[in-house]
């Protein structure tokens, strides 16, 4: 249960990120998580993983300093706790999980949240996983997703009031996305050149700045949908997920 790394300023270009394990050549999406990273190392970013060649890590960060449109003071925000395939079964998520606890008690924090939803989502960590840690609903948007946090000394932080708004004048298909994600990249090409073939006008905005994370009209994991001025969702779309939405 040892044999964990953090990445680090030093070792980030060395280590593989674990979401995408396939290729050992040059991936465009790599590369733009590892630029991303380099710069959120130094704002107390932690990214924790197995040290092996698989998809075994959680990513977290000061509350204060992480790209979601979530408020409050002195918490770690959880954006994702990762563990699949041949690893699972392991106790692996359960060291992430209290590596990141302790981690926030031993940096005085006043606990730990973390995006979910009513509903599991695809994209989203296991909400009922941190529940058996204590994690409690302390917020919720009008469409099912939810702020779970596990307090420390009984202080909650909450949804932005402009994560809550869920919709915007714009009334073509708008995605919003940061390159946080390795499948990030790939995502925004699969999903252009399908409104190309179909004809349909699209906008895509790079939220590039924690400002513009904290100012967001949705919930925001690193990616979020509009569609005729309504938000859709968290979850990165594939083909047949983007055509459920241009039928609505």
């Amino acid at each position: 249960m040892t044999d964990f790394v953090n990445l680090t300023p030093e070792n980030l270009a060395d280590q593989h990120l674990c979401c995408i394990i396939r290729t050992t050549k040059s991936h465009p999406g790599v590369e733009a998580k590892r630029r991303w990273l380099s710069d959120r190392l130094r704002e107390g970013h932690v990214f924790r993983k197995l040290n092996a060649k698989g998809a075994v890590f959680i990513e977290y960060a000061p509350l204060e300093t992480a790209w979601v449109p979530v408020t409050g003071d002195n918490y770690y925000y959880i954006y994702c706790l990762w563990v699949s395939g041949p690893y699972k079964g392991k106790g692996y998520a359960k060291a992430l999980m209290e590596y990141c606890l302790a981690d926030a008690k031993r940096n005085g924090k006043s606990g730990v949240c973390m995006l979910g939803a009513e509903k599991q989502k695809a994209w989203l960590s296991d909400c009922s996983f941190a529940r058996k840690f204590g994690f409690e609903v302390v917020d919720t948007t009008d469409n099912g997703y939810e702020l779970l946090a596990l307090s420390f000394d009984g202080t909650t932080p909450k949804f932005a009031e402009n994560a809550k708004k869920l919709c915007i004048e714009n009334q073509v298909l708008t995605i919003y996305y940061d390159m946080q994600c390795p499948f990030i990249l790939r995502n925004l090409e699969t999903i252009k050149q399908h409104c190309e073939a179909l004809g349909v006008p699209a906008d895509f905005i790079e939220v590039d700045t924690l400002r513009k994370a904290k100012e967001l009209p949705c919930v925001f994991n690193n990616w979020g949908v509009f569609y005729k001025g309504k938000f859709e969702t968290v979850n990165l779309l594939d083909a047949a997920a983007l055509e459920r939405i241009l039928k609505k």
